[in-house]
């Protein structure tokens, strides 16, 4: 079973707050502390995990759509594996399911050893909602719908012995409402350093690995590696050997964040995002540099909340970024930083905040007819 968990979501060996062997003090090799594994972020990050947010707030309320499957194979391979020691199944499937608690153990025991049966074992939540469904042919269908929808896993009328109605997707909610439409997922950041903004609509940002499924799930196996090792040489105090390895994770878009004592306080994902519907000016050009600094003061130090809705030509996420319950599309639209970018977003909010920072002249309006961005990069590029 702990075969596939390193599978799923990687493994270190040692770290801050773990001991050998990945192992968090009185747990299970690889396994993250309790209430750290995906399905399980009690109120922190709300409209993702945890009793403050999802469609039902609970685990199973990942959003519709093929990342959010990831995510629940993963929370179904860490359940079972923590069911497999401590003979407990998660408290919050007794939203989902009205069956005892003595059956739903009965479930998680056959699921248990038909996934330890299974060759190869699941490696998908498709293969892994199969799993299930061949497993608990018999049981009553709103019990496997249950399961089904409290790990978003795919199922359907026809997926389920018996009949009955198909699995829907979870409404994705976010803090406050509803995803706004088109949003695909959200991602939470690491607080922002002091050289991640580039230009006045574009942030690098750190994703702990850790505390997303999504990333958890794709973490390449090379890359899991390459952190052990690296750990192992600065133990050894092998620095040329840990900073060659350093280097072979940053150009695969990885950061290792070292804690106290030489352990690994934590892997990150890097991504570039750029600001959905906005366009800063260029920073070669009249206000290019205030507008850069006015976002640096508004993230700098602080993590983000980013709903994104795609990835651009330069492999940059374009997305919608909150920080400290600040919209910043808004507030750089706002103070005159940036302009309204139509040609891909139509919010009429953001034409109303364009045009009250036009009516009081601020920021780049501050100068009748400023040059806009992308005349300017479409005249350097003549040129």
């Amino acid at each position: 079973m702990g075969n596939i968990i390193r599978r799923c979501c990687g493994e270190f060996s040692t770290s801050d707050g773990y001991g050998a062997n990945g192992q968090y003090p009185g747990q299970y090799p690889g396994q993250y502390p309790p209430g750290r594994y995906p399905g399980q972020y009690p109120g922190q990050y709300p409209g993702q995990y945890g009793p403050q947010g999802g469609a039902s707030g609970y685990p199973g309320a990942y959003p519709g759509g093929g990342a959010s499957d990831t995510a629940g194979f993963t929370a179904l391979a860490r359940d079972l594996f923590e069911f497999e020691t401590t003979n407990k199944v998660p408290d919050a499937l007794s939203q989902f399911v009205t069956a005892t608690k003595a059956t739903q153990v009965a479930w998680y025991r056959k699921l248990l050893a038909a996934w330890k049966s299974a060759r190869p074992p699941p490696a998908s939540a498709e293969e892994a909602s199969a799993l299930l469904l061949r497993t608990l042919q018999g049981h009553h269908n709103v019990h496997v719908q249950g399961l089904l929808r409290f790990y978003g896993l795919p199922g359907s009328k026809t997926d389920v012995p018996g009949g009955g109605a198909p699995h829907q997707p979870p409404v994705a909610f976010v803090a406050g409402g509803v995803w706004p439409q088109g949003v695909q997922y959200e991602i939470h950041t690491l607080p922002v350093d002091d050289r991640a903004v580039t230009d006045g609509d574009t942030i690098a940002v750190f994703v702990d690995v850790h505390k997303d499924a999504r990333e958890a799930a794709n973490v390449p196996v090379g890359i899991m590696d390459a952190v052990n090792r690296r750990q192992a040489a600065r133990a050894q105090h092998n620095y040329v050997t840990a900073d060659a390895l350093q280097k072979q994770i940053q150009q695969a878009g990885y950061r290792v964040i070292d804690g106290k004592n030489g352990g690994t306080h934590c892997l990150a994902k890097k991504y570039r995002v750029r600001l959905k519907g906005v366009d800063a000016p260029e920073s070669s050009q009249p206000h290019g540099q205030q507008s850069k600094a006015f976002l640096n003061s508004l993230v700098e130090g602080h993590p983000l909340l980013i709903h994104v809705y795609t990835v651009d030509q330069y492999g940059r996420l374009v997305g919608d970024v909150h920080c400290n319950g600040i919209f910043i599309q808004e507030a750089l639209l706002k103070r005159g930083c940036v302009w309204h970018y139509t040609a891909y977003d139509k919010r009429p909010t953001f034409a109303k905040w364009e045009a009250d920072a036009k009516a009081a002249r601020v920021g780049l309006w501050a100068v009748a007819n400023p040059e806009k961005p992308w005349e300017y990069r479409k005249d350097r590029r003549r040129n």
